[in-house]
Order: C-alpha cells, then sequence, then structure tokens
C-alpha cells in the first residue's frame, strides 16, 4: 500500500464522521432508530452477529466498508486464499485454511488426517497399550502458546462430547508445580503423552516433556517404554527421534501453519482424542463453513469482515483500547485466552509492512472471563469507570449442560449487561426508583459502553469452528486495514534469546557484570535463596 490508509479519502470521511456521531449516546441512537437490531446484524446460517449496541449508525457501516475497500481487502482476501507469501517477513504463505478445506485439502494434509484417525481409534478402541500392558486411559498434551491455548480451549469447550474412557490434560508451564501437580494424578502404566512443538526445542515444552520421560523411566526400567507412552506433533523428526518417540508416531505439520492457527493440524490431535476424531472432523468442517463464507459473502454480510471493522471504529476512531469478551458459557472460559494470542499477537505491532512505523493504534488489549463471573469482579469497572471499553458477549441459545433453571438465568444476565453497559440509568430513573437523593450520584450509570452479542444456536464442534474461524478472519481483516505483517511473532523471540543468555547467570554458570544493574541485583539476589 503505498498511500497510508490515514491518508485515504475514506479515513478523512470517518474523521468527519466521527465528529458528528461519537458523543451520541446509544440512549439517542435507539430512540432516532427504534429498529437498530434488523439492520445492524448480520446472520450467516444460525450464526447471529448483533452490533445494533455499538456507537455507530448505518452510515458508519458504509463509510468503514469504503474503507476496506480503499484498503484493497478483497485483493488480500484473494492473496491469503491463493497462497501468496503474504508473511513476509518469513517468506511464507498463510495456509491454515487448507487444514480444514475437506476434500480440497492438500494430499499432505489429508496424508496427516488418515494418520490421526487411525491413532485416535487405535487409542479409543484399546489396541493402543501402554508398557504394562493397560489401555491408555489418560493423555497429557505438553506445549506452550499456539500448542497449548487452542487445543486446551477446543477440548474444554467441547466437554458435552467427551469422551468417557479417556481423559485429556494440558500442561504448558515451565513452573515446575504444573507438571508436578499433575503427574501426581496419573498413572505411568496408563497415560499418553503428546508433545506438541513444531521446532522440538521450545524450552518450556522439552523441559516438561524430559522430566515426564524421566518420570515414566523411573517407573517402567525401560527405554523402550518411551515410543509407547510418547507420541509428537511436530516437524523436527532428528529431535523426536532422539528423544525416543518412533518416527510412525510423529504427526507432521508445516511452517506455512502459524502456532495460534494450529489448531486445526496435527496439533489438535490431543482434541480428537478428547472428543473423538468425528467430531474433530466436524471442528474442522465448522471452520471451513466460515472460511467459505468470508471468502464469499458480500462486505455488506461478511461477519468476520463486520467485527474488523467494528473494531477498527472503537480503537482508532472511537479511542478504546480495550477490548473484553464475555462467553456466557463456562465451557467457552478459555476462549479469552485463546483470542489473547490470536489477536495480541498478530496485530500487536507498531511496524508496517513497509517497514514505517504505524501512525494509529492497532491491537487493543483484549481480556476477559466467562460470564457471570466477571459481573461479580470487574463489570463494576465497565458500568461505572472512566475508561471506554469496547466488548463482545457471547451466549448460547440452549445450554450444552442443560440443568433445570440454570440457563434462562444465565441468558437473562447475559442481555441485561449488555444493555445496562449500553443505556445505563439516569438520576432521574434512579429517584423514580426511590434510590434515596444523597445515594443518587453512586446509583447513577452513564451507559454509552459499545458492545456485540454473538448467539450461536448450541455449542458443537461446528459451530465452535465456525466461531474460531470467525475471529481469525477478523484479526486477518484488521491487519490489512492497519497494513500489519499479522503473521510473524518476532517479539515473542527477544525474550526467548535473553532468557537463554541468564539461565547460566541464575545458575552462576556465566558472568554478570555485563548485564544492567537491575538485573545483575535481582540475580544476585535470587542466587542467596537458591544457594
Amino acid at each position: 500500500m503505498n498511500l497510508r490508509l490515514t491518508e485515504s479519502a475514506g479515513w478523512r470521511s470517518l474523521a468527519e464522521h466521527v465528529k458528528q456521531i461519537g458523543s451520541r449516546h446509544l440512549r439517542e441512537l435507539f430512540a432516532a432508530e427504534p429498529q437498530r437490531f434488523d439492520h445492524l446484524s448480520c446472520r450467516h446460517g444460525k450464526l447471529l452477529i448483533d452490533y445494533s449496541k455499538q456507537r455507530l449508525s448505518g452510515e458508519t457501516m458504509r463509510l468503514l466498508r469504503e474503507l476496506a475497500e480503499q484498503a484493497d481487502m478483497a485483493g488480500w482476501i484473494e492473496r491469503m486464499r491463493s497462497g501468496e507469501a503474504i508473511n513476509h517477513t518469513e517468506n511464507r504463505g498463510v495456509g491454515h485454511t487448507l487444514l480444514r478445506a475437506g476434500a480440497a485439502a492438500p494430499p499432505e494434509v489429508k496424508t496427516v488426517l488418515t494418520r490421526m484417525q487411525d491413532f485416535c481409534e487405535r487409542i479409543h478402541s484399546g489396541e493402543w497399550r501402554g508398557y504394562s500392558g493397560e489401555r491408555i486411559t489418560d493423555i497429557l498434551n505438553i506445549g506452550i502458546g499456539g500448542s497449548d491455548l487452542g487445543p486446551h480451549m477446543a477440548a474444554q469447550a467441547l466437554a458435552a462430547y467427551q469422551l468417557p474412557d479417556t481423559r485429556v490434560h494440558f500442561v504448558s508451564n515451565l513452573d515446575g508445580a504444573d507438571l508436578a501437580t499433575m503427574l501426581d494424578h496419573l498413572s505411568p502404566r496408563t497415560t499418553l503423552f503428546v508433545i506438541a512443538s513444531k521446532t522440538f526445542t521450545t524450552l518450556e515444552t522439552i523441559t516438561n516433556a524430559r522430566t515426564a520421560r524421566d518420570w515414566l523411566l523411573a517407573a517402567s526400567g525401560d527405554d523402550k517404554s518411551v515410543a509407547r507412552h510418547f507420541v509428537a506433533a511436530s516437524t523436527n523428526l532428528k529431535a523426536t527421534s532422539e528423544f525416543g518417540i518412533a518416527p510412525e508416531n510423529v504427526f507432521e505439520f508445516w511452517d506455512w501453519v502459524g502456532g495460534r492457527f494450529s489448531l486445526w493440524s496435527a496439533i489438535g490431535l490431543s482434541i480428537a482424542l478428547a472428543v473423538g476424531f468425528r467430531n474433530f472432523e466436524q471442528l474442522l468442517a465448522g471452520a471451513h463453513d466460515m472460511d467459505e463464507h468470508f471468502f464469499e459473502a458480500p462486505f455488506a454480510d461478511n461477519q468476520p469482515l463486520t467485527l474488523a471493522l467494528l473494531a477498527l471504529w472503537n480503537t482508532n476512531f472511537l479511542k478504546a483500547h480495550s477490548h473484553g469478551v464475555f462467553p456466557y458459557s463456562h465451557s467457552l472460559a478459555l476462549l479469552p485466552a485463546h483470542l489473547q494470542q490470536l489477536e495480541m499477537e498478530s496485530n500487536g505491532k507498531h511496524v508496517d509492512r513497509q517497514g514505517l512505523p504505524v501512525d494509529i493504534a492497532t491491537a487493543p488489549i483484549l481480556w476477559g472471563t466467562a460470564g457471570t463471573n466477571g459481573q461479580h469482579s470487574f463489570f463494576q469497572l465497565l458500568h461505572q469507570g472512566s475508561e471506554l471499553v469496547a466488548s463482545d458477549f457471547i451466549a448460547l441459545a440452549k445450554s450444552d449442560f442443560p440443568l433445570p433453571g440454570h440457563h434462562s438465568g444465565l441468558l437473562a444476565n447475559c442481555l441485561a449487561q449488555s444493555s445496562a453497559l449500553a443505556f445505563g440509568q439516569t438520576q432521574k430513573e434512579a429517584r423514580q426508583a426511590g434510590i434515596p437523593e444523597a445515594l443518587l450520584p453512586y446509583r447513577a450509570f452513564p451507559g454509552n459502553q459499545p458492545s456485540t452479542t454473538i448467539v450461536l444456536p448450541a455449542l458443537t464442534p461446528f459451530t465452535l469452528g465456525q466461531l474460531i474461524a470467525l475471529y481469525e478472519h477478523k484479526v486477518f481483516c484488521l491487519g490489512v486495514l492497519w497494513n500489519l505483517n499479522s503473521f510473524d511473532q518476532w517479539g515473542v523471540e527477544l525474550g526467548k534469546q535473553l532468557a537463554g543468555r541468564l539461565a547460566p547467570c541464575l545458575r552462576g554458570e556465566s558472568p554478570t557484570d555485563t548485564l544492567d544493574s537491575s538485573t545483575r541485583g535481582l540475580i544476585e539476589h535470587l542466587r542467596k535463596f537458591r544457594n
């Protein structure tokens, strides 16, 4: 893009438009347009996105879509779809949509999926046995980042589909407390470890994997038992072989699969083991359905693009630099954590595709938790704090665990919170409700906090696939609009490099005289207690 988007006619139009509408209250907007829901919502199949509680109008959306056209959004979508190396700093294409393309998937993807299916069937049928001859009852996924967050989130989200005889667990933290407390509850005779690491060199993952191997060998006393209890999702066959994993038990994926987009690949093996391979296929099918919608739908109906344009409006024009995600589903409790990596690792950049400093805010800070828990902690800030915070509410029309009397109350809270954030309560309304005069300032709620509500008909493997892909494509669209490469993550690497240099210093194996005084002082203090 030669001309910066902020210099385009579309951006200037939005900058003028926000002067007219940016200060208008949602009460006023709804009074002027009582039927906002009808034209400020979009559907794809049974998936509904209601953005009528956003601080905008139909004219705002028209201007935002024009901006997307000026950013050549359609061209960028086609570049990704065709496999062009749009990850230009690593000279790679972006092919995670190929992993879930069904019959149109590349042959190598189909081969790995067939191998995953065969492996899952061997585990679930009891054909695959541990070193003692007992069947596998527990799976422990060892990974970090995209090799943990995505599979962990999806496995928990699909708890209603969990197979009865297989329990799947996840460990990611380098802190020994994570792995040690997990191993305390497992048996080496019946536990299978899935080591999820593209390079098989990631410090946290390999440290945990070696400790798990030592734990197994202490029980079995036989190096050959490693091959019965360890498999890997990796590209480094040499390292996996040296670890003791048989080549036929290594499930491949490719450098065009970014970590935060990898749950659709062999990294998703733990998901398939948790819920069965057929349900994993449905997860892929749901994502593929959203891919086709994203690739083909016109801008006015395109759900991922709509979410991206709302985020751009809130971030760059209304100056909301924080975004909350609140799934009113305990099963989706880990979704905000997955989206934190997806959005902030992708678009948390201050340099554009030309290597120039960006001239606008990019990714907002994303955070959140499951409702209704958040209502009893940080929602106070949303209702009466001083910051503008945009929100996504996610609701299920039908519960995945339908206990009598629970789900209607959960949905009522979801709808009530988005309504209260939008419309608030005036002092006059509080007075009419009988609030004493002295308390009126404390019982007034300004409202005007923008939110979007996403409604799934139910939480199934298919709809979960749709939901995750919806957010993935939103991130891609924002990268196009902000002129960022959403598919590298060089900021992650610097801390890893520094940690590699500091570990010997903490062990007393390297001098500290070249370090800054703060780091040197902290190391000296820590070593006193470690020794």
